[in-house]
């Protein structure tokens, strides 16, 4: 996997979240447009998980938990979905967090209870594994 290849995967990503968005508009629950996106993903052939187990290591030993996220896309890129009024803090510190015990290098917070996806219903973000990737 390269930069570019991630990025071009996140275009792929945000472009079918798009779609999912003008199709329904806000103001749904968020189980409805993960259905729509996942179903929007397999039209553009783009390989995911949907609600994977994320596994937790503490001081070397893997804890049973019920973490899932919303979804990982060709294991690299952690999607969190969101259909709230606004975005807490906490969300990218999920979204951090998962992408941590992941071991994924980018991540994308996508909201749905918005007006305009591209503006502002998602953001993109990228942790230390991101700058170990070739160009």
């Amino acid at each position: 996997m390269t930069k570019k290849n991630l990025n071009d995967l996140t275009y792929t990503i945000i472009g079918a979240a798009i779609e999912v968005h003008k199709y329904l508009g806000p103001g749904l629950l968020e189980s409805a447009y993960q259905k729509c996106l996942e179903h929007e993903l397999s039209l553009r052939g783009v390989y995911f998980l949907a609600q994977p187990n994320v596994p937790v290591y503490y001081k070397e030993i893997q804890i049973e938990t019920t973490l899932r996220c919303d979804l990982f896309v060709e294991n690299c890129i952690v999607i969190e979905l969101k259909a709230v009024d606004s975005i807490s803090p906490i969300f990218k510190a999920q979204l951090f967090t998962y992408m941590k015990l992941l071991e994924a290098p980018k991540g994308i917070l996508i909201n749905f209870n918005c007006l305009n996806l591209f503006k502002d219903g998602q953001q993109t973000y990228v942790n230390d594994l991101f700058s170990l990737l070739p160009e």
